[in-house]
């Protein structure tokens, strides 16, 4: 009964053919079919028979590769497919556990015997199905066990299964370390194979052994130097060639050995894949051998000149690899790389620009930048950015040490941020304040091209350019004595168009006009006083300020102020009436009188006041200052603060709004919660009884600070002894004047001597990426695996020196005893028995003094001098 029921199961059953057939016609949805397949995949895998099973799981196999359905519940029934006798169910049951088992299987013990079943197999398909899936699904226990079965295929007959077993071999390995000393000396006998699919599989194993660690693989360098002489196989050379690069880094020697046949495949090959992996080895481990650097090039001018752009982008990538050892190199080739820059290839373009940044010094920069600029106007946005990081990024590297001419790099950043496509306005920003705050003599420049900046109202309808205009509004306010027409300055700053700026960077205008105000008012002062400094002098002459003029700014201000007063963001609306509060403050006396020698008191006390406010000149700071300030005595920063939250519970618990008022919400905030001494407190007590809260909140910290007084800082009037003060801060150091000299072309005199530029001494350098973080239990497994196939080289090494002693042994004995059985016929039977005592004593020997190396070998490896 149940065989005729497998019987009409099996044969109206769907295939797979007629599954993917209804895909095409189904009106249901995907899902929905999907979904009915599954049922009937489920109703059908759990039959007996294996045809119809091995179908149901071919039809689960094609939706989990397609359609990401989960098939790990039918993993026994794929164990029980592959258990048939038949090739075409072992092929489909081997396909869904390749592509569905992992190390957390829970059946993936219950294939061990079926994989080595197959591997024993007399079919040579099913042994290559058995090879393949423990190549994708190895695990260590199956790496252990299977170990035996894969070291007999390595000396298999036939070239289609040993070459699979080659090819697993790098699962073994990398899961079980121990089956490095079964099978990696029948492994290295496969390297003299003259068949060239094994050798093919041999050497693409042992490129990727010497990617992990070339030192394991070098004793084996003069197998591999033998297959670059006599090999014609483009594939196997590629890989040696690999393996060579990889080894030419630890073993200076071996580069002086493998150049010769290197050219010689360059000059003779006509495979553009064999040349560039001849000229990539070259420019990058041999790089010391003048001769095959100087072939490398010009096989390399080659490709660049191939209207391929493939070819095109490998030459260009070749250079970028010599470039940093030999720039000359590049410089040969700069007019075909900045023709590349107008390629159309988008890939080819970029490593141009890469090769032609490489070039970039103190004496080209400008031209350089002049080129870039001309091809970032007529590009791509994605290209003309690039162009424009590349332009900042070199220019700004190491404190701008290839900057000479800092008006005309102020004036190129000027030019960027109108560049149509420029979207790097936070990388501009940057550079303004920053050269701002280095350079001092630029300062004037700066001033002009921010002007400039300000001033043209094209420039604020751009999102990506209102940092620029951010930073050039915070210059204008900041060296406005620079400034050749402040009034100017503020008209830029108060133009109606500014509305389409956001509120931060209104705030920015807004202080930057308070401090034009400021200047011209303080210039104003000092003029009509009696006495004035010389810097107020020279502004008030060079900008000749008179009664009409400040009044008129004043005006402007208002005009252009009133408006932002009443915004709804509070940090403009606060700016624009501290603005408006100062000018109403200082305005009466400047309008009642002309002369105001009299009646200037109030105006010039509070203008010198804010003069003072803004006069401290601001610097650079380095990432590090912070390390720099001095740790106050008393202040205990490695103390277990755990018991903090139990003493302050009351204050760090979150404060509920709708029963606190506004007036407590204040009284809570942290200015409020400043500790202060005890005098201030006591002095202040009969003011804060208006607030309960407050005083409440002040006596309990108060009471804390007595009590963990460990944990606070120690103000300077409790401690005017302290070391820790103002001046302690790091200060910011001037770098030497000096340019590096270039050695490629005679330094060419500046113009003008190159401004001083303010370095730091520590935390100034460009940011670096993080490199990614190690996974340290690979690098202990790559570690294990190197060490593995050290040992199992000397011990191959150490056989094969026994070996020959033990041949010129008995050589040597025969003869002995050919002669001595001439003479003394009679001894022949106790001489030959003395001999055999010998001969064990020495093998003994021989095996413990092997031992004894093999052991040393695991803790120094020595490596063969294979170079003599």
């Amino acid at each position: 009964m149940s065989s005729s029921n497998s019987l009409m199961d099996n044969l109206f059953q769907r295939s797979l053919e007629d599954l993917i057939k209804g895909f095409r016609l189904q009106f249901l949805g995907e899902s929905a079919y999907i979904s009915r397949a599954l049922e009937e995949i489920r109703r059908e895998i759990r039959v007996t028979d294996l045809s119809t099973k091995s179908t149901a799981l071919h039809k689960l196999t094609y939706l989990a590769a397609l359609h990401g359905v989960d098939m790990s519940w039918a993993a026994f029934h794929a164990v029980e497919v592959v258990s048939s006798p038949r090739f075409q169910h072992k092929r489909i049951g081997y396909q869904a556990i390749t592509q569905s088992f992992n190390e957390q299987t829970s059946v993936m013990l219950l294939i061990t015997n079926q994989v080595r079943k197959d591997l024993n197999s007399v079919n040579e398909f099913e042994v290559s199905l058995a090879l393949e899936c423990l190549s994708r699904i190895g695990t260590h226990d199956l790496a252990r066990d299977l170990t035996p079965e894969v070291f007999t295929l390595l000396g298999s007959s036939k070239p289609f299964v040993r070459k699979k077993a080659i090819g697993v071999v790098l699962r073994v390995f990398d899961k079980y370390h121990d089956a490095v000393k079964v099978c990696f000396k029948r492994l290295v006998e496969n390297l003299e194979s003259s068949d060239p699919q094994i050798l093919s599989a041999i050497v693409g194993v042992f490129c990727e052994l010497a990617t992990k660690d070339p030192s394991s693989c070098l004793p084996l360098a003069p197998e591999f130097y033998k297959i670059l002489v006599d090999s014609r196989n483009n594939w196997v050379l590629i890989k040696v060639l690999k393996i060579f690069a990889k080894l030419a880094s630890i073993e200076p020697r071996l580069g002086k050995k493998v150049a010769e046949p290197i050219c010689e495949h360059m000059r003779r090959s006509v495979a553009k894949s064999l040349v560039f992996e001849c000229i990539r080895t070259v420019v990058s481990s041999l790089s010391d051998q003048e001769a095959a650097v100087k072939l490398a090039v010009a096989k390399t001018r080659e490709f660049l000149v191939e209207d391929d752009p493939n070819l095109k982008y490998l030459g260009l990538h070749a250079l970028s690899i010599v470039a940093p050892k030999h720039l000359w190199a590049v410089l040969e080739n700069k007019e075909v790389v900045v023709k590349a820059l107008s390629d159309e290839d988008p890939n080819v373009k970029l490593e141009a620009l890469h090769l032609l940044m490489a070039m970039v010094n103190e004496d080209n920069v400008a031209d350089i930048s002049r080129i870039l600029m001309n091809y970032a106007l007529k590009s791509d946005p994605f290209f003309c950015n690039e162009i424009i990081y590349s332009v900042l990024s070199a220019c700004s590297r190491n404190a701008y040490e290839i900057v000479v001419d800092f008006d005309w790099y102020l004036s190129l950043l000027g030019e960027m941020a109108r560049i149509p496509h420029c979207q790097r306005g936070e990388e501009i920003e940057h550079q303004l304040i920053d050269i701002g705050m280095r350079v001092r003599d630029a300062r004037p420049q700066l001033v002009r091209v921010s002007w400039a900046l300000l001033s043209d109202p094209a420039l604020l309808g751009n999102l990506f350019l209102h940092p620029i205009l951010s930073a050039a509004a915070w210059v204008s306010g900041e060296y406005v004595e620079f400034s050749k027409n402040p009034y100017e300055t503020v008209e830029a700053l108060l133009q109606p168009r500014t509305d389409l700026l956001p509120p931060s960077i209104k705030a920015i205008y807004i202080q930057s006009v308070f401090k034009v105000l400021v200047f011209c008012l303080g210039s104003y002062f000092s003029a009509e006083g009696p006495a004035s400094s010389s810097l107020a002098q020279e502004s008030s002459s060079m900008n000749a300020f008179t009664y009409e003029s400040i009044l008129n700014l004043v005006n402007v201000i208002e005009l252009g102020l009133g408006t932002l007063s009443g915004t709804h963001d509070v940090e403009v609306q606060e700016r624009a009436k501290n603005v408006l509060g100062f000018i109403g403050m200082i305005k009466q006396d400047v309008a009642e009188k002309v002369n105001l020698k009299d009646n200037e008191a109030e105006a010039c006390r509070v203008t010198a006041f804010m003069e003072d406010v803004f006069s401290d000149d601001l610097g650079p700071i380095s990432a590090t200052a912070q390390e720099k300030v001095c740790v106050p005595d008393g202040l205990e920063l490695k103390e277990n603060l755990q018991d903090l939250e139990e003493i302050c519970g009351e204050f760090l618990k979150p404060v509920e709004l709708d029963s606190v008022s506004y007036t407590d919400k204040i009284s809570f905030s942290v200015s409020k919660l400043r500790i202060r001494d005890q005098q201030e407190a006591s002095s202040s007590s009969s003011s804060s009884s208006s607030h309960p809260h407050e005083g409440a909140a002040a006596a309990s910290l108060l009471e804390h600070r007595k009590r963990h007084g460990m944990y606070y800082l120690t103000s300077l009037k409790d401690d005017p002894d302290s070391n820790c003060t103002p001046s302690d801060y790091p200060l910011a150091n001037e770098l030497a004047n000096e340019i590096s000299v270039d050695l490629f072309k005679p330094k060419r005199k500046p113009s003008k001597p190159r401004p001083v530029v303010v370095k730091l001494d520590e935390g100034d350098e460009p940011r670096i990426t993080p490199k990614a973080k190690t996974n340290p239990e690979a690098v202990n497994d790559d570690e294990s695996l190197s060490r593995a196939i050290q040992t199992a080289l000397l011990v191959k090494n150490k056989g094969k020196e026994i070996e020959k002693e033990e041949r010129i042994t008995n050589s040597g004995q025969q003869e002995e005893e050919s002669s001595r059985i001439e003479n003394h016929t009679s001894l022949e039977t106790k001489k030959k028995k003395k001999k055999t005592k010998k001969n064990g004593e020495r093998s003994s020997k021989h095996k413990s003094r092997q031992q004894s190396e093999v052991a040393a070998a695991s803790e120094q490896v020595i490596i063969p001098d294979f170079l003599l």
